[in-house]
């Protein structure tokens, strides 16, 4: 094998690259390793064009090994790697938000980044990850605009840590992944406990110093092993089709791209105006070239229009956000709580479901080992874009949609021994026109507060966009897209825009999801069309997100302002008690026939004990507090002086046995029958009569002694016996 090692120090760990032969067909191969840590990156281009097809076809896939964690994992039939877990999904979806826009989108090529999991230890793979796909891409022949590293910042005791393990993530305030190059940020995602604008700048700046220096490391690999690069063939508009375009279409881009309403309409309607008078003039020219044409029309103007103009395709300003709606409740009451927002076209309807603990999510993979039991999932059905396509399986967009909202809301939620139950939260997308993501989080606070689960306070998010100034694209003359309004101004270096929209998302180069509370930040997932963005920006960026998150927020407390008192009727209700340890054993039963005897007997849908004497119960219309009350019966710690009204059970000529509880019997001697003396136990008290009792005393082996003439001196006289002293 012939093997080349390079080393570099990030936060105080030891990261090694090995390139080696052993992926010797790929285009780009490196292992990555940071500890017990080790991923395998494969950069492979096709080595033929796609025909027909207007978009890069780049695929970045994640593989988890089981063997990475030295365990058999798996179901106990199928004991092997199945379709990838959410972690792996989100993983590699990290990495292709990080590469994706450092390609020539031109690319026709397929393009495949496969990262393989090869060992596992203390440290997160997806680190990794990005940095291995970074260095196969610099060190192949395929075509990209890198390199671009990665790293992860946590806080601890107040003090940034870079790379923290899993151990010590557990309890950090912040998770945050920041990717970049040249100064400028890449990528983001993060988890934060409400933390502040500021303290999120500040980890950037400081994971920016770490990627700087990883940035060197791999220029220097670069200058060694780096291979001359493919070069791409891209199909060209020809010159008469650009003539036609810029006579017939241009003048039209920009009453069309400002028309002052939201969507794609007048856009799309010029756009296939175009393409027919193209047709019809040039038969034989290709339309993929032209597509691309009319877009890069589009995306001049829209740039032009934010950084000269000061417009936006809609009319708004650049900090306004569209028309706002919540609504709490108002469905069918059998929905355990929903909520509904708004924003302009963009409509979201979050349902929540509650159920018992043993309804948690069981997740056994090599990075995560745990019962899950808060969920959020996130749908998109096609109606919500207008458009009409094959409904199947969830798709890699909604899992990386449904994560973002679940890690916004989480830091909210009560603690497991506040509120018992497993929480599960969907979002269905009805409409869409701009970051369906956030509005679900925003209609997921309504929800939680609307079923009556205790949030700390709800949380909000928004997207920020970006119009950065670049070179115009395609050969298309500036001047024929540039109003007459702004003739000669000179344009500003960038403008954030506030609530992005249609072909703002679409054309803009900045995707910028913030979510938090009005304490702070709780979630972060910037995505980029661009190289990078500068730091500045995103500064700007965060504090506009501020300003719209608090009007936001004002919406939803406007519809209802903190979790209602009581669940839904229709949830299940989750009680929680400790007994004794040593009492578990009276709950459960021989053979498990008690506690089979109180499910069947009171209905309920759960009874789990733990270890610790820890019951919960799951029931609904009541059942759960029978079974608690049974159960609080057959554990009770009986002490002296206690009445109760017991079941003669059992009659002997020394006492009679009675059952003051399910499974709990005392004995009541002859002697404490009658403050006189008895000769028989049966001139007082028959079986099955229901006698009152008074506890006595309780031996050191848990025997209960009863007395009945203790409870009622008067009750053998009652019954006609003649008193004998």
């Amino acid at each position: 094998m012939k093997k080349q090692e390079y080393t570099v120090l990030i936060g105080g760990k030891k990261i090694s690259a090995i390139f080696s032969d052993l992926a010797e067909k790929a285009n780009g191969s490196v292992m990555l390793r940071m500890g017990d840590t080790v991923v395998l990156a494969t950069a492979v281009i096709s080595k033929g064009k796609r025909e027909g097809i207007d978009f890069f076809p780049l695929t970045v896939d994640y593989e988890e090994r089981f063997y990475a964690a030295g365990k058999i994992l798996g179901s106990r039939f199928m004991r092997r790697e199945g379709r990838p877990s959410d972690t792996a999904i989100l993983s590699g979806r990290m990495v292709d938000r990080t590469i994706r826009p450092l390609f020539d989108h031109r690319l026709r090529n397929e393009v495949q980044i496969i990262i393989t999991v090869l060992s596992m230890g203390v440290d997160d793979p997806d680190i990794l990850a990005i940095n291995a796909a970074s260095l196969a891409l610099l060190t192949s022949n395929i075509p990209w605009n890198g390199p671009v590293s990665a790293t992860r910042v946590g806080i601890k005791e107040g003090e940034f840590i870079i790379n923290p393990t899993f151990e010590e993530r557990e309890k950090e305030i912040l998770d945050i992944i920041v990717s970049g190059k040249d100064g400028n940020i890449s990528m983001l995602e993060a988890g934060a406990s409400e933390i502040s604008e500021e303290k999120i700048a500040e980890a950037i700046e400081r994971a920016s110093i770490e990627i700087e220096t990883l940035q060197k490391f791999q220029k220097e690999i670069a200058k060694e092993k780096a291979v001359p690069k493919q070069e791409i063939e891209v199909e060209i508009l020809s010159a008469a089709a650009k003539n036609i375009f810029n006579e017939s279409i241009a003048p039209k881009i920009e009453g069309a791209t400002f028309s002052n309403e939201t969507g794609w309409n007048k856009i799309e309607k010029l756009k296939g105006e175009w393409l027919k008078l193209l047709k019809e003039k040039l038969p034989d020219e290709s339309l993929v070239p032209a597509h691309h044409y009319y877009e890069s029309a589009v995306n001049d103007a829209l740039h032009e229009g934010a950084l000269i103009g000061g417009i936006r395709a809609d009319g708004r300003a650049m900090d306004e956000i569209r028309n706002l709606y919540a609504q709490a409740g108002g469905f069918s009451p059998k929905l355990h709580g929903t909520g509904i927002f708004y924003r302009g076209e963009t409509h979201i309807l979050s349902v929540l479901t509650l159920g018992g603990p043993d309804e948690a999510q069981i997740i056994d993979g090599i990075e995560v080992k745990e019962k899950k039991r808060f969920m959020h999932h996130y749908n998109f059905p096609p109606f919500s874009g207008g458009e009409t396509r094959r409904v199947g399986s969830t798709n890699r967009r909604e899992i990386g949609h449904g994560a973002l909202a679940e890690r916004a809301l989480l830091p909210v939620l009560p603690s497991e021994m506040d509120f018992p139950y497993t929480i599960r939260l969907v979002s269905e997308s009805m409409s869409s026109n701009g970051s369906t993501s956030m509005a679900s989080v925003c209609a997921s606070s309504v929800a939680l507060m609307d079923g009556g689960v205790p949030i700390t306070r709800p949380v909000a998010g928004i997207a920020i966009g970006l119009m950065m100034e670049q070179p115009t694209t395609d050969n298309l003359p500036a001047k024929i897209l540039q109003s007459k309004t702004w003739a000669g101004k000179q344009p500003t270096k960038y403008k954030i825009l506030t609530d992005i929209q249609g072909p703002e998302d679409h054309h803009g180069d900045m995707d910028f999801k913030i979510a938090g509370t009005r304490e702070g930040i709780t979630a972060i997932q910037l995505d980029i069309k661009l190289g990078s963005v500068p730091i500045d920006a995103l500064k700007v960026a965060l504090a506009m997100a501020k300003k719209a998150r608090l009007k936001i927020l004002d919406t939803i407390e406007g519809a209802i302002s903190k979790s209602r008192p009581e669940l839904s009727p229709f949830a299940p209700r989750v009680l929680v008690t400790k007994i004794n340890p040593e009492k578990i054993g009276s709950v459960i039963g021989p053979g498990g026939r008690i506690i089979q005897e109180i499910k069947v007997k009171t209905e309920v849908d759960e009874i789990n004990i733990e270890n610790d004497g820890i019951v919960t119960i799951v029931g609904r219309n009541g059942s759960a507090d029978k079974a608690l009350k049974i159960i609080e019966e057959l554990t009770h710690e009986y002490k002296k002086g206690e009445r109760f009204m017991g079941k003669v059970t059992r009659l002997a000529d020394f006492g009679a046995f009675v059952e003051i509880a399910p499974g709990a019997e005392g004995l009541v001697h002859i002697s404490e029958l009658a403050p006189f003396r008895i000769e028989k136990v049966t001139d007082v008290i028959s079986f099955g009569e229901t006698i009152p009792v008074v506890v006595r005393e309780v031996d050191e082996r848990g025997r209960i002694s009863l007395s009945l003439k203790d409870a009622d001196p008067e009750f053998a006289t009652r019954k006609g016996i003649p008193g004998k002293k």
